[in-house]
């Protein structure tokens, strides 16, 4: 291809677009980041300038090519230039979820073999001198934020803005040394190690290269037209691979601005102020959204309630069309210009939308009811398929083809087949260099002629080329009598309710599905709150019984649903429980993705599923949690265990049977 030519010659790393970047467009804006409620901002000549900075002094640290350099904390520009810090070195960042517990650290860096950690604040300093003993390889530790930190022990602790003067200090003594490893960086030089979620076993670190990085980066930026006047919220965790690529693939390809928001607290604010023109969020945020929009809603006046409906069913009914260009009516179009005037517009500003002109979701599949909703309201939301081993994209959704039953076609440089188990394979120029250290595993992932097994079962349209996912391999299952069991279709489904934050489906093997349910605490609450009933507890609310019937009318209207379709129909909630704690990743339910573990909430609640299956109305349960500060506790509980209706299977789901 033309422009691996291109890469190979020119743009072969990371640190290479840097120089170019700097160069070309030096005073265009390259970061910000909002402190103190101020933002600040950097041009891509002041930000080359930090990083190179940085990079002279991990040099005089005594970083050497090939080191691992962990890198803890929340989205900072700094802990960006650090990860560009350690490739201009040679070494390899390893960027780590920052809400890990010190246990998970303890696994990663251990693996890993990190000499060097940079992280943000004391509270990740102080995980990693928690289980410093145990890491045999581990010399320094960098932090950023310095409050806090005067009265540690500076032995083999050091403070970023120190390291980087003690680098311009020795720019003359270092300078060349950093430059001729520099020019060692070569499109198979390592970029990054991520590791993954780890939903199935240990995480494992997948090994990506400048040329995985490079050619994502560059294929999905001219897939979408990406230029350098985008704007991207980076908020999402640096540890995961979507980050990496909007943030440092994609930024240093285009050139466009990242921008770092204050904290988790000012997120939507800070997201209204930036209002990004190119915005990823997995289907969590904006279930988020969706329920806050209600929720508001919920509480207007009658005539907003009322103006809020009629606008909405009718950009149900158009919006999406009018999105992709297709023929409406001039009537529905002045009505829907009426309502982006009235409703839209400001909801969409509300909402920090206002400007965005690609849009997407990955990581779990979205609700359709919740895609359509947004596309409803002229965000060109779309989905894509992706993984950490493929450097995020395998398919993707072209403008005017967008679907909520599918994920799009390849990606470009991207090839699909799908084996005789349904099992979707993929190769592309961002497929993985191996799992670090794990040569087993890199063999059962990726064969001799570089085609990855996804682990998901899909399909691909024979009429669109699309491709459709229906649930994870080792997911999918039969029942009893031989109907398809896939659990995700039915939980997204259940996860379009506002009511509903969490719903994990069982029935293999097993002659129905049953289901435990979370609720959301904040959509509930805030029920109970304009119902003036009391409750003490997250525990208690989850078992009030209007809360319960409530469920049990979105677990009824959702088996309606299934039942309709030709090849899930028998995968309709026959009981249901709302469990009595929220699925945490701090207790082993999910990962740091928030991923949900099948297999281990399905051991650690058996006594709960053996309930449902047993025919009885109510079991008592005791469970281990983790509380913020570490400690563990119990929580004890009497569930009540429920009846839903099951819905008569369509004759058109009977025929296709």
């Amino acid at each position: 291809m033309a422009y691996l030519a291109e890469g190979v010659a020119g743009l072969r790393s990371v640190p290479a677009l840097l120089d170019r970047n700097a160069k070309e467009f030096g005073d265009a804006p390259a970061y910000r980041e909002k402190e103190f409620g101020i933002w600040q901002s950097w041009t891509w000549a002041e930000a080359k300038d930090e990083i190179e900075a940085l990079a002279l002094g991990l040099l005089n640290l005594g970083v050497n090519p090939g080191d691992h350099v962990a890198i803890i904390g929340r989205n900072r520009p700094t802990l960006y230039w650090s990860m560009v810090a350690a490739q201009m070195c040679g070494a390899v960042p390893v960027p780590l979820y920052q809400d890990a517990v010190a246990e998970e650290m303890e696994y990663v860096l251990g693996h890993c073999g990190a000499r060097f950690v940079i992280a943000a604040d004391q509270e990740q300093v102080d995980k990693v001198i928690e289980i410093q003993e145990d890491l045999h390889q581990f010399e320094h530790m960098i932090y950023v934020d310095p409050r806090g930190m005067r009265k540690y022990d500076h032995t083999r602790l050091h403070e970023y803005s120190h390291v980087q003067a003690q680098g311009r200090a020795a720019y003359d003594e270092f300078i060349k040394e950093l430059e001729r490893r520099k020019a060692a960086l070569d499109y198979d030089s390592t970029c990054v190690m991520l590791y993954t979620s780890g939903t199935t076993g240990k995480p494992k670190g997948v090994v990506l290269s400048n040329r995985n990085i490079i050619e994502s980066g560059k294929a999905s930026a001219e897939f979408d037209n990406l230029k350098r006047g985008d704007e991207v919220l980076a908020y999402l965790p640096m540890a995961w691979v979507g980050d990496f690529i909007f943030s440092i693939g994609q930024a240093y390809w285009t050139g466009f601005c990242v921008n770092c928001p204050e904290s988790a607290e000012t997120l939507l604010t800070d997201l209204r102020e930036i209002a990004p023109s190119y915005y990823f969020a997995p289907p969590r945020i904006f279930e988020t959204q969706l329920t806050q929009i209600m929720i508001r809603m919920e509480d207007a006046s009658p005539t907003k309630q009322r103006m809020f409906k009629y606008f909405m069913d009718h950009a149900r009914k158009v919006g999406p069309a009018i999105l992709d260009g297709k023929e409406v009516s001039f009537g529905d179009r002045m009505k829907y210009a009426l309502g982006e005037f009235l409703v839209y517009g400001p909801l969409k500003n509300a909402m920090g939308f206002s400007k965005v002109r690609v849009g997407y979701t990955a990581g779990e599949a979205i609700g359709p009811e919740i895609f359509d909703f947004y596309r409803s309201l002229g965000i060109n939301l779309k989905q894509l398929y992706g993984q950490t081993e493929a450097s995020v994209f395998i398919t993707v959704q072209p403008d005017g083809e967008v679907r909520s039953d599918t994920v799009g076609v390849p990606a470009p440089g991207v090839e699909l087949r799908i084996a005789e188990n349904g099992e979707v394979f993929y190769r592309s120029p961002g497929v993985f260099v191996e799992y670090y250290n794990n040569p087993e595993s890199t063999a059962g992932t990726k064969d001799a002629e570089g085609w990855v097994a996804t682990g998901d079962a899909g399909f691909i349209e024979e009429s669109s080329g699309h491709l459709r996912i229906i649930d994870r391999a080792k997911d999918v299952g039969q029942m009893a009598d031989g109907s398809l069991f896939a659990p995700k279709y039915v939980e997204n489904k259940l996860k379009f309710f506002p009511n509903i934050l969490e719903a994990v489906v069982f029935g293999n093997g097993k002659d129905r599905c049953t289901a435990f349910i979370n609720i959301d605490l904040t959509a509930v609450g805030n029920w109970a709150e304009r119902n003036n009933i009391a409750y003490a507890s997250y525990q208690e609310l989850a078992q009030h019984p209007q809360v319960i019937e409530t469920v049990r009318a979105h677990v009824e209207e959702v088996n309606a649903s299934v039942a309709e379709d030709e090849m899930l129909s028998g995968c309709q909630v026959h009981r249901f429980l709302i469990l009595h704690k929220e699925l945490d990743a701090d207790d082993g339910e999910m990962t740091r993705t928030r991923k949900v573990k099948r297999k281990v909430i399905a051991e650690k609640y058996a006594d709960l599923l053996t309930a449902l299956y047993d025919g009885s109305d109510t079991v008592y349960t005791e469970t281990e949690v983790t509380y913020e500060d570490g400690r563990k506790g119990k929580i004890k509980a009497t569930l009540t265990l429920c009846d839903a209706k099951v819905a008569p299977v369509s004759p058109r789901a009977v025929a296709a049977e």
